[in-house]
Formats: C-alpha cells, structure tokens, sequence
C-alpha cells in the first residue's frame, strides 16, 4: 500500500499536552483544572485563538468552509501537505487511506482543534494526532497502519500500531468524548449554536475586555477625529483631552487644557465638567471640533457653554487656545442635569443634548423645562454650524427643524421632553446592507423609578416630566386630555437593575462579527452592562444580559474579565470597534479610570479582513508607552496553578523520605545536596532519570523520550533503503504554521 519509500520524518507534533515527568505537577494540575474549570465550553483554535468564518469558502477542507480555524492560504498549505503526503501511497492506498489523512490534516481546521488534539493550555508539550472515536480509530488501524511513519514521530505509537486496535487506540482517547472525531461533526448540543456568541446557563452572553488606559480621570468621552489617522481623543472631567495614537501610546502633552475655566469640584458624583466633545465631519480639512462644557457667566451664574474651536496649524496634535468661539451658552438653574452629549448626525447637522436644569422632578413652570419648547433645556437641539444665522446668530437653522413655524417655540428644538440624557450615539448601519443606518441612540436617565433608551426622532415627545419610563410620573400631566402621544422607550428598567443609565453604540466593528446589530449599553450605579437585540419582524428589543469574569471564556492571550466598576461613557474607533470607559472612584480629581475595549471569544473575523493602514500624523510631544494594570485571565489561571503546585510541593516535601529521616534525629546523616535538590524541584523541571507517572486524569502512563529532529531517521528506516523526500517537499511535512503564529516545540 505505501511505496518502497517513506520520509525520515513524520509530520511535527500537533498541539500541546500536559509534560508528565513529575507525578506532583499532574496531581496539582488535576486539582488546579477541578478547581478553575480552565477553557471549558468554548472552541479555541490551535493558535489560542477563537475561530472565524471563513472567506472566501474553503476547497479541501471543505467541513469548515461556514466554521473553523483556517483561512484560503491555511486550506491551500493542507492540500499541499495531503499531496505530498499521499505521494508515498500506491492506487490502494489512495483508495483505502486517502480520506483518514485528509481528515487528520483537516482537524486543524476544526472549531474545536484545541480538544481534537487536548491542546487547551499554551505551556503543554506537543501531541501527534487528534482523539478518535473508536470505531474510527479501529477502522483507520485495520485499513492504514502504515501510514503512522507519515504522520507521527511518536514512538508510542510506532509501536502500538503493530498490535491490535485496543492498544492503538488507547493513547488517543481524550477523556471528553464529545470532542472524539468524527462524532463531533454531528454533535447538535455543541454545534446547535456554534459561532454564537457564547451564553451560560442563565443566557448572560460571555464577552471579555482588553485594557486600552487607565489612569485617567473620569473619562467622560472618547471619540475619533475621522480623519483616517485611527487616533482617538479621550477628555477628563476637569477639562483636559489626552491624545491616543493607534500603537496605543499617549501623547505627553495634552490636547486640550481648560482645567481654568471649565467648572467641577472632586465631589463624588458631582456632574459639572468638561462633558462633550465632537469632531467635525470636514474636520480633515477645516480643522474644527465642538467641546460641551461647565462654567461660571458673569455674576457667577452657572452656564452650559457649546464652542467652536480648531487644532493649531503647527500641531496637528494640539488645539488652537485662541480658536474658541462659543456658539451658545445656556443658564443652568441647578448643579445637576448638565446634560452633555453632542454629536454631527449622518445629516452633517450638530445634535446637541441638554438636561431639564436640574432638581427633582423637572420643578420649573408649569410643565416643567423638558414640555417647554420656549426652553432650551431638557431638549434635543439642531443646529447648522456651517454659517452664521441670519439674526446674528452664530449658525443656522435647519429649515425642516420641527418647530421652527410654531410660535414661542425655540427653532432649534429638534424634540423634547427629555430628562437628562447621558451618552448619545449615531448606528453606522449594517457594514453590507446600510439597515439603521442615521439612527441615534439615547440612554436616558431617571428619577425614582426607571432608566430608558431612546431613539431620537424629529419633532418627538419623550415624556418627561408626565412620564418616567413607560409609567407615569406626574400623574396629573400623564391624564390630561389635551396630552399630545409621546414616543416610548425601545427599552426600560427598573432600579433593581441599576439606578443610572450609561447610554452605548449599535456594533457595527470588524473583528468581533457576532456582535454586529447589538446596541450595547451599560449602568454608571451598578456596573452592568446590557444589549438590546432587535426583533427586525416584530421592532421589539429584547435585552440580554453581558457577563464578565468568565475564566473559560477569557483564557486567549491579552483578555481581562473585570473592569472597574463606575460605567461613564462608551465609544467606538474609527474602525467602528467598541469601548467603555469606567473608574474605580468616580471623582474628577481621581486618577482612577481605564478604557476597555469589547471582545467576542467565541468568533473572530477571518486573519486579514480588518486590517488598516492609519494615515501618518506628526508627533512633536512624547511618547507615553501604555503600561496595563489589569491581571489578564492566562496570568491569573498561572498564578492560581502555580499557588496550588507551592501547596502541594510543600505537602511533598514535608513528607519525603529525606525529611522524615532528618527528623528521627540528630545521629541521622543529613541529606546530601543531591537529595536535597529532588527534594526541592519544582513541578515541571527536568529531570536527568526518566519517571514514569500518570497521564492526564492518572488514565495515560509516560516516559518522557528525547525528540528525534525533523532530518534524522531511525535506525530501522536507514537500514530500509528507502528514500527521502526532496527538502523543498519535507518542510510540508512538518506542521507548517501560518505566517506570524508562535513556533512550537516538539516532544
């Protein structure tokens, strides 16, 4: 069946498993999974990495053509790999071994490589072949035992493929039967919702984070300039707007600094401040950018300030001082409900949103400031920036503004009823079909009861002060008969949930595609964070549930699972990626806030889709390189490992023979160094003696051998004669790795 020929090596090893010369280390590390549950229920692929759609489809591996781990280029590298491989056999053995090797080469495209081949834990040594069912693996040894010199170099099973099926088989039976191939193909409970975003058992979805920056203070926006530059402007409660560049790095010297004329206190809670900050959509070539600020007007009377300002001509990473022009100031009756979004709508117009002035329950007049359309407060404004009014105004109004014919109603007043809006944003649209496109978003907060999201439509009543939610607050405004219909909530909740709404973005990024349509929000009280998924039949929004803090899921290189947890604001990059940015103590004088960026662990996009080139931008300032604070999942499941391996050395040590003997007494000859050295080895050194010790879940017995290298042969298959193939063709041979993976070690 195999031509005369064979190559001197086999295929390299295919994915870690456990080292098991010390006996101590394989019972801490039983322990240590039994205690953290370490990647159970989620698929990882073998370069620690969750999995992705491919594009274009796969043709040899075509099983993973909608799922999987590999790309056009990964599939094409099989395909050379099966070629070669399969020139060895003869007409038979095409026949009879031609599907078992291209299924054995395709498990590396698998969703779940990393349990096909035990492959869970970076820092485990390397394993041959995948686990198979038995009847398949009884098959593969009846029909193609001479294939194993092809594709392992393990001795084990060169020389367990001799003997009968049973002890053949034994060395690949991976514990989780659910994982045998080719039964999970047809698993429905593992692959009813495979490329999902992963859920527990209460249907929380499982996302994780990675840390942007920290030692911030209140972080209240981040946004990006839209210039093609990828870089992104975090402001400050006090005033000051730092600049990120796109390798993640800070510039020395801020942007902007109004910590002298912006107004706030270090009080918890207190809601002045630099609250607002929007680039203009021509910013790439008229330079402008709108700030929403705090201040004290003439008489100390507080005002909400909207300027206008531009970046200096010199410095492309700094703001002109010079360059304010306020384009309109509002007085403030109360220190609360500063409102404090604005925003340039796919309209190109300014969206400014403002508070109801403060107090509890809108006190001011009649019906309050937010039913007042002669007040500017407790609105959605839109206003043109583009030119100065015709009554020396300095903008204009949109004509189709809602109001502009109604007398005593302010023109700029776009809707109304609105109690304190806090944190706005524009959905970019489905990236392929355009769908929602334009929509703005609103997390509006409450007042005793609920917290709403909004979506802002012209000309609409969002019900504050007659209604709190989707209930009525002042009852007598709620029932009067000359009560115009206001525009529900997409969505509310109680103050069981949390007590302040942190208003989101629709994801609309790249990277993360599961997460696409999902308007994600969060809770500045309580630290939740919520989505919304819309219903396109019925328009109803269901919320679910984002849950952090998941190990299983988090274990990928770079991931976190906490945050700190005051929610301020949330963001998107200029790749539509999504972040929010919380503190620790929600002051504004504490240097306690990070930025956390979304990641879905359960489906990546396929290698290369979302990748940019950021247009180059002059740096005058210096570099702040960023330094993370956070513990990520793989160093805290390290730690806990490496906590429990301490233990149980300690356990073994204090009862090894060498130290029982030394505490008999004083007449007992102390331990030589030698001793003392294997009385002190940690779990995992090498040892110069082979040890035989259990395998994983004390099924599997080893010794470790040293490794043969991919050139050498054994003496057996020198003695046969038979040829190599050329060197060009034997580095296909080898697990070939894709451009940028970590090599890996072998044995």
């Amino acid at each position: 069946m195999l031509r005369t020929a064979t190559p001197g090596g086999g295929l390299s090893c295919w994915a870690p498993r456990l080292p098991t010369s010390s006996g101590i280390f394989h019972l801490c590390l039983t322990f240590w999974l039994g205690q953290v549950g370490l990647l159970q229920g989620h698929s990882q692929c073998l370069d620690h990495g969750p999995p992705f759609q491919p594009s274009p489809p796969l043709e040899f591996c075509s099983h993973y053509e909608a799922f999987g781990r590999c790309d056009q280029h990964k599939d094409y590298l099989l395909a050379t790999r099966y070629s070669v491989v399969m020139d060895f056999f003869d007409l038979r053995g095409h026949k009879l071994c031609g599907s078992y090797i291209k299924d054995i080469l395709c498990q590396e495209c698998s969703p779940y490589a990393d349990r096909l081949d035990d492959a869970e834990n970076a820092q485990m040594d390397l394993w041959d072949l995948p686990d198979f069912c038995s009847d398949y693996c009884s098959e593969f040894h009846s029909n193609c035992r001479s294939a194993f010199s092809l594709l392992t170099n393990d001795r084990r099973l060169h020389g367990s493929h001799e003997k009968d099926g049973a002890h053949f088989f034994h060395p690949l039976n991976l514990p989780d039967e659910d994982y045998w191939f080719p039964n999970v193909l047809r698993n429905d409970h593992l692959n009813r919702n495979l490329g999902m975003v992963a859920e527990d058992h209460r249907g929380c979805l499982q996302l994780c984070l990675t840390e942007v920056a920290n030692g911030l203070k209140n972080p209240v926006s981040m946004v990006h300039a839209g210039d093609g530059t990828h870089r992104f402007f975090v402001a400050e409660q006090v005033g000051v707007v730092w600049v990120y560049l796109p390798d993640g790095s800070r510039l020395e010297q801020p942007f902007l600094d109004l910590k002298n004329i912006v107004l706030t206190t270090p009080w918890v809670g207190d809601e002045r401040g630099f609250l607002g900050l929007a680039f203009h959509p021509k910013f790439h070539r008229n330079r402008k950018f709108y700030i929403y600020y705090s201040c004290l007007g003439k008489k100390k009377v507080e005002k909400i300030r909207i300027s206008e300002m531009k970046v200096s001509r010199a410095d492309a990473n700094k703001a002109d001082p010079k360059s304010e022009r306020v384009i309109l100031e509002i007085d403030e009756p109360a220190s609360n409900h500063n409102g404090g979004q604005i925003l340039f709508g796919v309209d190109g117009y300014l969206y400014i949103f403002t508070g109801d002035g403060g107090q509890a329950g809108d006190p001011f007049g009649r019906f309050g400031n937010a039913q007042n359309k002669s007040s500017l407060l407790g609105k959605v404004l839109r206003i043109d920036v583009n030119g100065a009014g015709a009554d020396g105004r300095p903008y204009r109004v949109p004509p189709d503004n809602p109001f502009v014919a109604e007398p005593g109603a302010h023109p700029e007043v776009y809707a109304y009823g609105v109690r304190n809006m806090w944190r706005c944003a524009v959905d970019r649209g489905d990236p392929v079909t355009r769908r929602g496109r334009g929509r703005i978003f609103c997390g509006d907060v409450g007042q005793n009861r609920f917290e709403e999201i909004d979506i802002i439509v012209k000309g609409g009543n969002y019900g504050w002060r007659a209604k709190e939610g989707f209930e009525c607050y002042d009852r007598k405004l709620c029932h009067n008969a000359s009560w115009v219909g206001d525009i529900l909530p997409i969505y509310a909740y109680g103050h069981a949930v949390g007590k302040s709404v942190t208003g989101g973005y629709v994801y609309r990024g790249c990277e993360s595609p599961n997460l696409n349509g999902l308007y994600i929000f969060g809770d500045f009280v309580s630290g939740r964070l919520m989505a919304l998924q819309e219903d396109r039949r019925t328009k109803k929004w269901k919320k679910r549930d984002i849950c952090l803090g998941n190990t299983a899921s988090c274990a990928f290189p770079g991931l976190i699972s906490t945050y700190s947890k005051f929610i301020i604001s949330f963001a998107e990059d200029e790749a539509g990626e999504l972040y929010f940015l919380a503190t620790a103590y929600p002051s504004a004088y504490a240097p306690q806030g990070s930025i956390y960026k979304f990641v879905d662990p359960s489906r990546r996009a396929p290698p290369g889709k979302c990748k940019y080139e950021p247009l180059p931008v002059k740096t005058k300032s210096k570099r702040v390189q960023f330094r993370p604070l956070a513990q990520t999942v793989l160093d805290l499941l390290k730690e806990r490992s490496e906590k429990a391996a301490r233990k149980l050395s300690s356990v073994t040590l204090a009862f090894s023979p060498d130290r029982a003997s030394s505490q008999k007494g004083p007449s007992k000859k102390p331990a030589s160094p030698l001793g003392r050295r294997k009385a002190l080895q940690r779990p995992g050194e090498k040892k110069r003696a082979s040890v035989s010790s259990p395998g994983p879940q004390g099924k599997r017995k080893r010794s470790p051998k040293p490794c043969r290298g991919r050139g050498q042969q054994s003496a057996q298959m020198k003695g046969a004669g038979r040829r190599l193939p050329p060197p060009s063709l034997s580095r296909w041979l080898t697990r070939g790795r894709a451009r940028g993976e970590p090599p890996r070690r072998c044995c």
